[in-house]
């Protein structure tokens, strides 16, 4: 009922709009001023790389999108369960997807509490995705927790002038079945449009009972004059996904590589059993309004409010549980009294995230300038109920054995300027202020008090310089800082510090005949970044600390080869060097300087190749490949968390039919993954611990690592109609 109520507001708020005067300036250059906020030009000295609409519907057949960019320089992608559906995870330059700033619409998706990114919440968006620009490094201001490695900038779907269906179905291997159907009205007396979509998608995965079953919806209105565009969107998923973040040890993997621990639990009779709810099962809905107005050639702004509710659970299977600290009694049974008990327990997020953002754009022969504000509230409730027990009379099951919560208000003010001195030289400048409150009360899941009451005030200064040689020749410096606070698992860790960054970026862009090419060279400067330990906390989350002084320094080369008009060759390597100095860990029951050392989930070297082919007019096949050096899982340089490099090669065809009697086109997808069944591993965690017990008087440090291994060859084939 609630989509309803949504739409009956929607229509009543596009009727009773009142047309703007007329400007000669085309709407669809409109419809986008709220990027202005979060985006930049080609020419501009930010390292960045774009993918439009076209270029994800290739390759998109259901799996996540994360996967889907996974060709771009300095990217590394992961599946927990080993296909691309389900949980996934992304790195750019070594960081993980918590320091990649994600936004949609220029709205945050990154959660306000733990900074992370769930793609697995918002099941095929990439088919309702206009365009997206990955800036790397600092890039420019953006809205919401600093960018560290990268951000990531999302618009959703532009109005269609024209009506349309679109029917998308998909198949593959582990039973991979996507399907999605896809509506627009076209543009009703040349004003209003209404579009929508909805998907499912299931998998077993290629990880035992890795299963995912994810429900998606999108659905918006665009009402658009001359001068005004009015947008409104609501969009959400529905996600039940098998854990499989537990991993497997290195002999396990060379033995039963798809293997999955999570649930397993042994019976009375004592046959080794698998808890079949062992689920994460989570609904996340999206609300949002934009308003972009322009007054004439040189003036427009942009308005966007957001109301994101989220709400779930995930479920796990105690053995010997103690039944005190799950606030359950103790139980006697034939005059014998029971401390423990098997259980099943429920560790719930709800979550409510409102947002304002406003800018101004000004425009003329030399200026480009935006100035904008964002304001964002957040509150979090995080507890925890017993479903089930074996021994357990029935007094409180289903009470709240901890609760939490967390709130957080964010302001961000922001002005950014380019500045076209001559026709070869521009200038430009960004000055941000960020002022985050994060307060917390309760308990956390480990029942400890949780009492933070935290405001940080950041400035964020970016400045650089575009220089063109000539025609085909430019070349670009930038700096910018960023500043970011800790997340809430930082905080149960009794980290405190903000994490500073200063990226210092020199590019050049060269544009040929038959060839464009970038490249640029980067080195980042960190205070107090928090690095991932390798270890994951109870609920599969990285454990961070912080590493001091640190640094990554590299080299970026993206190209594009035009070898024949049928033929281009689009390759990128990404050299760098990830650093911890002065590193100091606990080994042997003593704290060790160990100098320095790698930066942990930061291969040196990275790879990416794409060649892509189209013998007909309507057929494209294209060969792509992706190389990942080795990386360590810690910061000790320790063998133990030592991951190999691996070599991936996929194929992927389309093929358009047109002029169908009864439809507007058939297109016809392919894509095989790992086609040389590379047997891999992508990601992984690495542990210690100390022994005292082994040889009395001495302590040990005990090294041990978990792997998540991918998936061998694979294919997904799909067949898209449109009427």
């Amino acid at each position: 009922m609630k989509y309803y109520a949504f739409i009956f507001l929607l229509s009543a708020a596009i009727l009773q709009a009142q047309e703007k005067l007329q400007d000669t300036t085309k709407i669809q250059a409109l419809e986008q001023v709220y990027l202005n906020g979060v985006r930049v030009a080609a020419d501009s000295p930010i390292t960045h790389s774009n993918l439009s609409k076209q270029d994800l519907a290739k390759r998109n057949l259901g799996q996540d999108i994360p996967l889907l960019l996974n060709y771009l320089p300095g990217v590394v992608t992961t599946s927990d369960a080993g296909a691309g559906v389900g949980y996934t995870g992304i790195r750019v330059r070594g960081s993980d997807a918590t320091r990649v700033n994600v936004t949609i619409n220029g709205i945050p998706y990154n959660d306000s509490e733990s900074q992370g990114t769930f793609w697995v919440n918002l099941p095929d968006f990439a088919s309702s995705i206009e365009s997206l620009q990955l800036q790397r490094g600092v890039g420019t201001s953006t809205n919401g927790s600093g960018s560290f490695g990268a951000s990531l900038n999302i618009a959703t779907d532009r109005y269609s002038k024209e009506a349309y269906a679109q029917i998308a179905n998909s198949f593959g291997s582990f039973d991979t079945r996507k399907h999605s159907v896809k509506f627009s009205t076209g543009l009703l007396n040349d004003k209003v449009e209404i579009s929508g979509r909805v998907s499912n998608i299931t998998s077993d995965g290629y990880i035992d009972r890795a299963s995912s079953d994810l429900k998606s919806y999108f659905l918006q209105g665009s009402y658009k004059t001359d001068n005004s565009f009015i947008k409104a969107l609501v969009f959400g998923g529905r996600e039940i996904t098998y854990q499989s973040w537990f991993g497997i040890d290195e002999q396990t993997f060379s033995t039963n590589p798809t293997f999955n621990p999570a649930g397993i639990y042994t019976d009375e009779d004592g046959t080794v059993r698998f808890h079949q709810n062992q689920v994460d099962d989570y609904d996340q809905d999206h609300y949002q309004l934009i308003w972009n107005e322009r007054f004439n050639n040189n003036w427009s702004t942009s308005m966007t409010l957001n109301y994101t509710k989220g709400s779930g659970f995930f479920e796990e299977y105690k053995e010997d549980a103690a039944l005190d600290f799950h606030g359950l009694l103790p139980v006697t049974i034939d005059g014998e009294t029971s401390d423990n008990s098997d259980l099943v327990r429920r560790r719930w997020l709800e979550n409510n995230f409102y947002a304002l953002s406003a800018n101004a754009n000004y425009k003329d022969e030399n200026w480009d300038t935006t100035s904008g504000v964002f304001y964002s509230y957040y509150q979090g409730l995080h507890f925890g109920e017993v479903i089930w027990a074996t021994n357990f009379t029935g007094a409180n099951l289903g009470d709240r054995y901890y609760d939490g919560t967390g709130d957080k208000h964010e302001f961000t003010a922001f002005s950014k300027a380019t500045y076209q001195l001559t026709n070869s030289l521009s200038f430009f400048g960004d000055l941000q202020m960020r002022v985050v409150n994060y307060k917390t009360a309760g308990l956390t899941s480990d029942k400890v008090n949780m009492v933070v009451d935290e405001q940080y005030a950041f400035f964020n200064p970016k400045f650089g310089a575009s220089y063109t040689l000539n025609q085909g020749n430019q070349v670009y410096v930038s700096y910018g800082r960023a500043s970011r606070e800790p997340r809430r698992s930082d905080f149960e860790q009794g980290v405190f510090t903000p994490e500073i960054l200063d990226d210092y970026e020199l590019g050049w862009r060269f544009t040929g005949k038959n060839i464009n090419l970038s490249t640029n060279l980067y080195y980042m400067d960190y205070k107090d970044q928090l690095v991932l330990t390798g270890q994951l906390d109870d609920s599969g989350g990285f454990i961070r600390e912080t590493s001091g002084n640190s640094y990554r320094a590299g080299l970026e080369v993206e190209a594009d080869f035009k070898v024949l008009n049928q033929l281009h060759v689009r390759p990128n390597i990404s050299l760098s060097s990830n650093k911890n100095e002065d590193f100091t860990t606990s080994k042997d029951g003593g704290l060790v300087n160990l100098g320095t050392t790698n930066i942990s989930f930061s291969p040196s070297f990275i790879a990416g190749n794409s060649i892509d082919y189209s013998p007909l007019e309507n057929l494209q096949v294209a060969l792509l490949a992706k190389y990942v050096g080795q990386q360590y899982m810690g910061n000790i340089d320790s063998q133990t968390s030592k991951l190999d490099a691996y070599f991936l090669n996929d194929f992927n065809i389309n093929y358009t039919i047109t002029k169908l009697s009864f439809a507007k086109s058939l297109v016809l997808q392919g894509l095989v993954n790992n086609i040389f069944d590379i047997k891999y591993v992508s990601n992984g965690y690495f542990y210690t611990y100390d022994d005292d017990f082994t040889t009395p008087g001495t302590v040990t440090t005990i090294e041990g690592a978990g792997l998540y291994p991918q998936a061998g060859i694979n294919f997904l084939v799909g067949a898209t109609l449109t009427f």
